[in-house]
């Protein structure tokens, strides 16, 4: 009997009520229905990469912008008491990555983690943890900035409908991927050897390193038109250059490309079922000549596993640790991130390193004042913090300047052109 004969057997019974045909129709149809759209899709997912890579970024990508919002909600509530209150979110520190690395100096010097900016330190940490264990996965499965990056490498290829991205000689890409070492020589230098203990504590508890976080939202809510044009002219070149600023200008990249060095996860070939296509070196956005390898170890892979995907020949190429036929599924892979960025956080609450110790008062005392020259740095040279009191204003003058500046800006809301002098009606 063949299956359509089948159907409508099992149809015809269910219609005249056997409860016993219809559970079995049922069964049967919800089994088709799972292997349609659940079991195959999954199995799909657990071999192929993209899928959970570009689902990671994303959700990452929307974890960030809740952040930024609910920080910038909690920056409003601090001008404006009376708005609706708002809680400042930990993991905006995530982009304070030069106060993160002088505080893990301090860390290692005296076994203290700050309470200025603890989560930062910690964020920090768990980030050099996946460039350590695997690889540069932070780069191509969590950052925002990869993802804007793959974005218009994507439009730049269907601008110009073709399949190839557009790579620099080897003359000028060597050069120029010096850079990003060079500025994460300077930092290194200037913090990790030149920095001695006592800079370190005075600019940590500095009120140029207290108000870090609002200072940065500043900057691009207030940016500069230099600084615009800079944001201009990076985003023309990505677009030109799939990744020009992953390749050539990120320290952090680079930082967690020399830690990739030494990961026991990487991509490796089967020499003995290798068909030499080349699909896999072409997909690659590193253009790292992965056909020609036995293992990838250079420090520009960031096991996006495009060319695992890409591979005719399957478990020809796959991602191992060191010990051989040990192989990572993409799922796996995905799950061990994100176990250790969970795991990372919900252990530095446990123990009390992820909030920071800033009063509420603190911060609208050090907004009220926050124009004056002592929240500036000069090449790392900040002022103390007691000749930030000595020289800004107490919590209840400083909620009384707030008031004055609220005031004002009602009345420059109630202003009516054409009279200097003529305020409301």
């Amino acid at each position: 009997m063949n299956s359509t004969t089948e159907n409508r057997g099992a149809l015809d019974l269910r219609k005249a009520g056997s409860p016993g045909a219809f559970a079995r129709g049922f069964v049967t149809d919800f089994r088709r229905f799972l292997l349609k759209y659940a079991a195959v899709p999954y199995l799909r997912i657990r071999r192929q990469a993209q899928p959970l890579r570009i689902a990671s970024q994303v959700v990452f990508a929307l974890i960030t912008i809740s952040i930024g919002w609910h920080f910038g909600s909690w920056v409003s509530y601090l001008g404006d008491s009376t708005s609706t209150p708002a809680i400042r979110p930990p993991g905006v520190e995530a982009f304070l990555p030069i106060s993160a690395l002088i505080s893990l100096k301090q860390w290692a010097l005296t076994g203290v983690i700050n309470e200025i900016h603890p989560s930062g330190l910690v964020i920090f940490l768990l980030i050099l943890l996946t460039g350590l264990f695997l690889k540069k996965g932070f780069c191509s499965w969590i950052c925002p900035v990869g993802l804007f990056s793959e974005f218009l490498g994507r439009l730049r290829l269907f601008t110009f409908k073709t399949r190839k991205n557009y790579v620099l000689p080897k003359w000028l890409d060597w050069p120029l991927r010096s850079i990003k070492y060079l500025l994460l020589w300077f930092f290194l230098n200037a913090i990790l050897v030149h920095m001695s203990l006592d800079k370190i504590e005075t600019f940590v508890n500095s009120p140029y390193n207290r108000v870090a976080d609002i200072k940065m939202m500043m900057f691009f809510t207030d940016i500069s038109q230099f600084a615009l044009n800079v944001m201009f002219w990076l985003v023309v070149l990505s677009f030109v250059i799939p990744y020009f600023w992953c390749r050539y200008l990120c320290p952090y990249g680079a930082l967690l490309g020399i830690l990739s060095v030494f990961s026991p996860v990487k991509i490796r070939r089967n020499t003995e079922t290798c068909t030499d296509c080349e699909a896999c070196s072409k997909v690659c956005p590193a253009a790292i000549t992965v056909h020609k390898l036995k293992a990838v170890t250079s420090d520009e892979c960031h096991a996006c596993l495009k060319c695992v995907d890409s591979c005719p020949v399957n478990d020809t190429l796959n991602l191992g640790a060191v010990k051989k036929g040990f192989q990572i599924r993409p799922h796996v892979y995905a799950f061990s991130l994100a176990i250790l960025f969970a795991g990372g956080i919900g252990l530095a609450q446990i123990t009390g390193n992820w909030h920071n110790g800033i009063s509420l008062d603190e911060y609208r005392m050090h907004c009220a004042n926050i124009d004056s020259p002592i929240y500036t740095h000069s090449r790392g040279d900040v002022a103390s913090y007691e000749e930030g009191l000595n020289s800004g204003i107490t919590v209840e003058e400083a909620e009384r300047k707030r008031l004055e500046m609220k005031d004002l800006r009602i009345a420059d809301d109630e202003y009516t052109p054409g009279d200097g002098n003529n305020y409301g009606n």
